[in-house]
């Protein structure tokens, strides 16, 4: 198994997935816990410090050649009151789960940036467990305002 760090979109030749390849491969694996393909778009816009992100990266996953799994961490900015990072995508082929890909993936984006890392994970995801074992915490419930 191979991880492979994007931070830029000149890098995505080296990870053999494309951009678009890529975005497509979180918005089929994140299954009902994802977001529109726009929105993962913007997300790795934001990683990349376009548009007035503040940077973060892409983490591709290949095993045999093949593309397993994807994880788009991000900086907030806000380190001295909440955490630096916030993970905010992270899928696993649908069949390849199960096989400490996604856990070997979080453990590299986690060792591999400087700060805290914050998840956002709904109660019914059964990510959620993989999570805990990695030793994050539940500190707050989040609660949204929509206009």
């Amino acid at each position: 198994m191979e991880i492979i760090r994007v931070n830029n979109d000149n890098e995505w030749v080296n990870s053999g997935i494309d951009r678009e390849g890529f975005v497509d491969f979180l918005f089929t694996h994140l299954g009902q816990f994802g977001d529109p393909k726009e929105d993962i778009n913007n997300c790795i816009n934001y990683a990349f410090k376009m548009n007035g992100g503040l940077g973060g990266f892409c983490l591709v996953v290949k095993d045999d050649g093949k593309v397993v799994g994807g994880l788009i961490m991000n900086h907030t900015g806000m380190a001295k009151y909440i955490p630096a990072n916030i993970l905010v995508y992270v899928a696993v082929d649908g069949n390849q789960r199960g096989k400490g890909i996604g856990k070997k993936l979080c453990q590299y984006a986690v060792e591999n940036v400087d700060g805290d890392v914050a998840l956002h994970v709904e109660y019914d995801n059964p990510a959620k467990r993989l999570y805990e074992r990695l030793g994050f915490t539940s500190k707050y419930a989040e609660m949204r305002f929509k206009k």
